[in-house]
């Protein structure tokens, strides 16, 4: 029986779809609207910790501090309430939602196995010459970032953005749009996001950065079970340092980590 067109055929590995049948590239992305730009900017200061749990955000101190009008502001406080990240009372307006321990933990746990699960499926369908760009790039900036063997308070945002766009890049390889959009879901739990680094001391981000090395290499040498492992132990690591940021344990390595998590 002739074999289908456009088919790629390994003995003993898994098909793929040739580039004669992948998706024509997208059009260049429209530039953000001042109302998506509004939300975007606060939903990162939401998850990046800038606000207290039940601190009050004000839309006139708001309006100032972002430079735009009340409207996209109220907008985007409605916007983020609705997914879950404010709370929101007549009379008193939005305010900041507490989350406690154990619901970060759990929405750690729940991204641990979506995260193996984007790793596994990036590896079974491949990589494009784009994807395998970006972490390689990433990856170099977090070596470049590591080899003066000290990190300073700028050094964090470097970090957080190649930590991002690692984990983000093997989310859109592993081609879901549901397993993308769940992982976001867990994202909404501040301190949970990819882009919240915890503990930035140099001997935690080396040895997470060493994992994101191991991670790309199982994903580009087409090992499935590995990459997803790899990504749940790397997940694991970063819940437990958590755990000891939170709690203030010397003991949290004895954690169960069963479920994993990653930043």
């Amino acid at each position: 029986m002739a074999r289908p067109c456009g088919l790629v055929y390994i003995s003993g590995w898994i098909p793929h779809v040739s580039p004669m049948f992948s998706s024509p590239p997208r059009p260049p992305a429209s530039p953000p609207t001042r109302s998506e730009s509004v939300i975007e900017t606060l939903r990162s200061a939401i998850l990046g910790g800038e606000f207290a749990p039940g601190e009050r955000l004000h839309e006139v101190k708001l309006t100032a501090r972002l430079g735009v009008s009340r409207t996209p502001v109220r907008s985007a406080l409605q916007k983020l309430a609705s997914e879950g990240l404010l709370d929101y009372a007549p009379n008193r307006g939005y305010a900041m939602r507490d989350f406690p321990v154990d619901e970060i933990i759990s929405a750690y746990e729940v991204r641990a196995v979506l995260e193996g699960l984007a790793a596994r499926l990036a590896t079974e369908r491949g990589l494009t010459a784009v994807h395998r760009a970006l972490l390689e790039r990433a990856l170099a900036d977090g070596d470049q970032l590591l080899a003066g063997g000290a990190l300073s308070p700028v050094d964090r945002g470097v970090y957080r953005d190649v930590n991002s766009t690692i984990h983000e890049t093997i989310h859109a390889a592993a081609g879901s749009r549901m397993l993308a959009d769940m992982v976001r879901l867990c994202q909404h739990v501040p301190v949970s996001s990819p882009r919240n680094v915890v503990a930035f001391e140099v001997r935690d981000v080396r040895r997470r950065h060493d994992d994101h090395h191991r991670i790309v290499e199982a994903i580009l040498s087409r090992e499935s079970w590995r990459a997803e492992m790899l990504m749940r132990d790397h997940v694991a690591s970063v819940k437990t340092s958590l755990i000891r940021s939170l709690t203030g344990s010397s003991t949290a390595e004895a954690a169960p980590v069963d479920g994993r998590a990653s930043v």
